[in-house]
């Protein structure tokens, strides 16, 4: 059954990849972009071309005012919306220190905080409907082994993931599902190619102090496992696969490849130990999501 969708982040690879996979799944996507001119910069048009449907929408996952407007919008042209893909996000890499307060303020307001408007914009009409699915692209970085100089992106990511749980027991009663997609974070493309903290002064003392091979000896060793970047389209097909299955059956988790970092063993035990607590205090119910006919 074609479903109505949001994406957001149709900036980034894993963001144009989703769109165009769940567009050629033949649902009917929008994509998030903070205008929408006529122009094609992510490389989207061609999806349509494939008897689906793939609309932007002019929408600044930093306003509230712009997300409400943008899913008010959505209902009404649709009479509901089906599945939310929170995948806005911005990386950065290099000394915790050295990153701004105002700069690691910006980040949370991508990583976490644009998921928080959309949802508070959205939710209502999922619950309304009795259905509905979130799901949520998170990093191996925020469960597994720390690597340096990560710090800031990983703790964007862990908050992400402690708000999907959240949100995973509390709309479990209103027929709302919740999965959260975990590429792997390993590869040093990953990292080499992300922000850079704005306090110049700090970072170069890191470089020229102690501290100043880390970096050379953390990317050297990470292109040497075995586990690389999985491509965007892994991840795509990843959520297009998780929107196709049935109601009830989705997983709450969904990792990728080699657990090079022990986050996929992490994950399982801290889920587990989640799963077991609900059962202690008599909301074993919320572990799955209620069907309501």
């Amino acid at each position: 059954m074609s479903k109505v969708i949001i994406v957001t982040g149709a900036a980034n690879s894993i963001g144009r990849s989703t769109c165009k996979k769940l567009a050629q799944a033949g649902h009917t996507v929008y994509v998030s972009m903070r205008e929408t001119d006529g122009r094609d910069e992510h490389g989207l048009e061609e999806a349509g071309k494939h008897g689906a449907e793939l609309r932007t929408i002019a929408f600044d996952a930093s306003s509230e005012a712009s997300v409400n407007s943008a899913i008010d919008a959505i209902v009404a042209e649709n009479n509901r919306l089906d599945v939310i893909v929170h995948n806005a996000r911005q990386i950065v890499y290099g000394p915790a220190e050295a990153f701004t307060p105002d700069q690691l303020a910006e980040l949370y307001d991508t990583n976490v905080l644009s998921a928080q408007r959309l949802n508070r914009a959205a939710l209502p009409q999922l619950r309304k409907q009795g259905q509905g699915l979130l799901i949520w692209v998170s990093s191996s970085s925020a469960r597994g082994g720390s690597v340096p100089f990560l710090g800031a992106y990983a703790s964007s990511k862990a908050a992400l993931d402690a708000l999907a749980l959240s949100y995973a027991g509390e709309l479990a009663r209103w027929g709302v599902e919740t999965t959260i997609v975990v590429p792997s974070a390993l590869g040093p493309g990953h990292y080499i190619r992300s922000g850079r903290p704005l306090d110049t002064v700090r970072a170069e003392e890191y470089a020229d102090g102690p501290t100043a091979d880390v970096s050379e000896i953390a990317l050297s060793a990470l292109a040497q496992l075995p586990a690389k970047d999985q491509t965007p389209l892994d991840v795509a097909t990843a959520i297009a696969d998780v929107v196709e299955m049935p109601f009830g059956q989705r997983p709450l988790r969904v990792h990728f490849g080699t657990d090079d970092d022990g986050a996929a063993a992490v994950d399982a035990v801290a889920d587990s130990v989640r799963a077991e607590l609900l059962r202690r205090i008599g909301l074993e119910d919320i572990l799955k999501p209620a069907f309501i006919g």
